[in-house]
Parts: structure tokens; C-alpha cells; sequence
């Protein structure tokens, strides 16, 4: 390690703590410290001190919950470095620098090439796992700006573009994650994860979806959420066998019963694995499914106890309760004799997922409290407008969700047409301790003994304060 290496961590190590002192980037301060001392390139040196080497976890919804779980299933075999909620290179150097361990897992956001750099990340952090969740254009807008889609999806893929060795591990049931290792099949090794049951499927109107191959509308087979299904192409690309694969699945409110079969390579004893394993967990939606393939698929790759797979998957989910879900995210709490679903929704695919899970529980006329998205934001609303349609609610309560109640008021008027007897709060943002006491009043004090409330708000404060209060009382 270069003299300027050993100095930048010495100056990084010390000030790192301090800035936990006060506001700001905690997570990152460490690696901000560092880049500024001996350049972004030496982070490199940080990552040549993993014995094993650093997964690198992206994809549009889904990363924090499959790095929480990822971390739970590794830390019982070796001990780690790991980095989420805090999507920056700085905070991997941050990691790298302040924790010990063999093996790095980091969760990394990417939006666009500029701001995300993947391909920088990918060169210094030389990852020997690039796990993929799901990809859709929700989060393709930076700072206002729109996007198009296929940069969007660009900057993913060059996360793990450039890798000549480790292992790329992906949905199958997603065309596009499943194609970005599809191509790369020749340079590294591919594990795929997905779904092969019967018992899920989607309810909303099939959309169209481009082949990621040839740009042809891709053949359904079977749907399970949104884009993610069994699909094939004219052009001879489809659905590639999953390696790890959930077989049987049970449903009660109280709990889920999932059968997961697992036949793949495992990096650290360069030997082909198999598993077998039935698990309960809460009732944690369809999409925390693939979560929990997701983060399982990793494990069995990279563990190097591979005696203690099976063990240690029941230790972790068969333990599960509802908290290790991040804060603000989708779930379904009881506060007297009503059920209420609420959490951030904040693009089309995560409130689609969000009905899902809470159309199991529905058993009566429904309630819908919808939190706008912003201006320029129109396409997320037409996909919220698509989710509130389909669970057909008895009564919609349109609030905003962002800064803006002139917008807001806008998609409420476009909701009152299908809805006449639809109400709107304009509730201002700027007060939202105000926001979250109403929003908690119109949930508790509903007519109807179902209520679903989700869309745009402040990512976790607002809806893990109402959901506490909601637990609470």
C-alpha cells in the first residue's frame, strides 16, 4: 500500500468519527476524506485488502432489503464490510476503511452514468459479485430531469460491463436483468434466481414489454409482477433457467411457507452446490419473495461455509418478523378492527407491488388514500392512476405527496372523474408534522374497515411516523 494510501486512511479513519459528531453524510465522510487525499483510483487499494473480494448490489426497487438480508446470511459464516442506504462510492471507501472483514457487500443506487459513475465504481472497487434486482424506468428523473430509459438501463449494465471474473447474479423473471447477464455469459459465471409456481400471478392490465435483445414485443407465458413473468422471443432470447428457484409457496394472513431449490457454483470453494430448504416467514409480500431469492442466491455464491447453507438460511428466515423491512417501506398493520396497508409508492412498479400485497387482505369495500407525485411527474401518476383502478376502490382521498398542491390538485381533478365523490386535502409539505397527523386521522377515522394508503411522501420519515402511530394506539 502507497505512502499516500496509508496517509489518506490515517486522516480518514480519524476524521470519519468525528463527523458522526454532527449532521451530514456520516455513512461517507470517511471515503469523502480519502478520495480527496489520495484519488478516487486508490480506492482500489482499499478493495485488494478483502481476502475474498466486494458484491455490489443495484436495480431499481428492492436493493436495501436484499443487502439487509444478504448481510444477516453472510455475517453468521465470515465476518464483513457493508455499506446500504447510502449510495455512493464514498461510502464504500467509508466502509473498506472503518469496518473488518473478508468480503464487502454494498448497496449501490444508480440513476444515471454522470452522478452514479458505474463504470468507475466497477474499475476501483473491481467487484467479484454484481447482484441485479429489478429494472423499470420509475427512477430514471435526476433533479428534476428526465431521463430516457435506455440510459438509465446503460448506466446499470456498466456496473458490471467490464468484469472478466466473479459472477453476475440475476432475476431471470425480469427480461432486462436477465439480459444484461445473458450477455455477459461468456465473461463471468451468471446466476440466475426467479420464480416457478403457479400460485402468483398479476391482476393489472398487461402492458406492453420490449424484448431487450431485438426491440420486439416479448411473448408472455405468464406474468407475476408487471414485466417480471416467463417470457420468450421471436428472436430466440427468453427466460433463462433459474438457478435458484422458489417451488412451492403457502399463503396464510399469518404466515408464508416457501419451498426454495438451489443448484449452483460457489466462488469461494470453486464447487457446484445444491440446497433444499422450507421456510416461514410473515406474510411479507410478493415482492420481499424475490428479495429473499435474491439475497439467498448470493449467499450460497459466495459463503465459504458451505456446509452451514441450509442451516444458516432457517436461522435467518425463520426467524424473520416484519423489522427487518427499511423504514417507510410497504406494510399492513391492524389498529382495531381495521387494516390498513401504507408505505412509499413511489413509482408505478412499487405501488403495483404495494397493491398486490395488500389486495390478500381485502375482504370488504376499500378505501384508497393516494399521495401525489410532483410536477413533471405525470407518467408516475398515470401508473398510480392504473393501481388505484385496479383495486377499485369504494372512495379515493387524494393528498399531496410532494411540494406541489397546485399539481396535486391537478391529478385529484383527473381522479374525480372517475371517481365523483373523490375528496382532496391540500396539505402543505412544509408542515408535515400537520401532514402526517391527518393522514393518520383520515386512515383511523375511515369508514371502511380497509384502508390502503401509499404514493409519493417524504421517503421513510413520513410514512414510519404514521405507521408507528398507527401501532401505537
Amino acid at each position: 500500500m502507497s505512502i499516500k494510501v496509508v496517509i489518506a486512511k490515517t486522516l480518514a479513519k480519524i476524521g470519519g468519527p468525528v463527523s458522526k459528531l454532527g449532521s451530514g453524510s456520516g455513512k461517507s465522510f470517511a471515503g469523502i476524506i480519502f478520495s480527496k487525499v489520495a484519488g478516487i483510483d486508490a480506492i482500489s487499494e482499499l478493495s485488494d485488502d478483502l481476502a475474498i473480494g466486494s458484491i455490489v448490489l443495484t436495480g431499481t426497487n428492492g436493493k436495501t432489503t436484499t443487502t439487509t438480508l444478504l448481510i444477516d446470511l453472510l455475517s453468521n459464516d465470515i465476518p464483513i464490510r457493508s455499506s446500504f442506504e447510502s449510495n455512493t462510492i464514498n461510502a464504500i471507501a467509508s466502509a473498506l476503511i472503518q469496518q473488518k472483514g473478508d468480503i464487502g457487500v454494498f448497496e449501490y443506487g444508480i440513476r444515471n452514468i454522470k452522478y452514479g459513475i458505474p463504470d468507475t465504481v466497477q474499475r476501483v472497487v473491481d467487484p467479484i459479485g454484481v447482484v441485479y434486482t429489478t429494472i423499470s424506468p420509475e427512477h430514471a428523473q435526476v433533479a428534476g430531469v428526465k431521463n430516457p430509459f435506455k440510459d438509465y438501463y446503460k448506466a446499470k449494465e456498466l456496473l458490471s460491463q467490464n468484469m472478466t471474473n466473479g459472477f453476475i447474479i440475476t432475476n431471470t423473471d425480469d427480461p432486462r436483468t436477465a439480459f444484461l447477464g445473458y450477455k455477459k455469459r461468456n465473461d463471468v459465471k451468471v446466476h440466475y434466481y426467479g420464480l416457478e409456481v403457479d400460485d402468483i400471478h398479476d391482476f393489472f392490465d398487461a402492458d406492453a414489454i420490449e424484448c431487450p435483445a431485438c426491440g420486439r414485443e416479448l411473448n408472455y407465458e405468464k406474468r407475476f409482477l408487471n414485466h417480471r413473468g416467463v417470457y420468450s422471443c421471436e428472436c430466440g432470447f427468453k427466460r433463462p433457467e433459474p438457478n435458484v428457484k422458489l417451488t412451492n409457496i403457502k399463503f396464510t394472513n399469518e404466515k408464508w411457507i416457501l419451498t426454495i431449490e438451489g443448484n449452483l457454483f460457489n466462488y469461494p470453494n470453486n464447487q457446484q452446490i445444491s440446497f433444499n430448504v422450507d421456510l416461514t416467514v410473515p406474510p411479507f409480500g410478493f415482492h420481499n419473495i424475490y428479495n429473499t431469492l435474491a439475497s439467498i442466491t448470493t449467499y450460497a455464491t459466495f459463503t465459504p461455509k458451505i456446509d452451514n447453507i441450509e442451516s444458516t438460511i432457517h436461522k435467518v428466515f425463520d426467524n424473520l418478523d416484519m423489522s427487518f423491512i427499511p423504514p417507510g417501506r410497504f406494510e399492513v398493520v391492524h389498529h382495531g378492527n381495521k387494516t390498513i396497508g401504507l408505505g412509499q409508492g413511489d413509482n408505478g412498479d412499487a405501488a403495483k407491488i404495494n397493491a398486490l400485497f395488500m389486495n390478500q387482505f381485502i375482504e370488504g369495500p376499500l378505501e384508497f388514500i393516494y399521495t401525489t407525485p410532483e410536477e413533471n411527474e405525470e407518467d408516475i401518476f398515470e401508473d398510480h392512476f392504473k393501481v388505484i383502478k385496479a383495486l377499485n376502490p369504494a372512495h379515493v382521498i387524494v393528498v399531496p405527496g410532494r411540494k406541489s398542491i397546485e399539481k396535486a390538485e391537478e391529478y385529484y381533478n383527473i381522479i374525480k372523474k372517475e371517481y365523483p365523490d373523490a375528496e382532496f386535502y391540500p396539505l402543505s409539505y412544509d408542515e408535515m408534522t400537520k401532514r402526517i397527523n391527518k393522514l393518520y386521522e383520515l386512515a383511523v377515522e375511515s369508514n371502511y374497515d380497509y384502508v390502503i394508503m401509499t404514493g409519493c411522501g417524504e421517503e421513510q420519515a413520513m410514512w414510519e411516523s404514521i405507521k408507528q402511530k398507527l401501532i401505537r394506539r
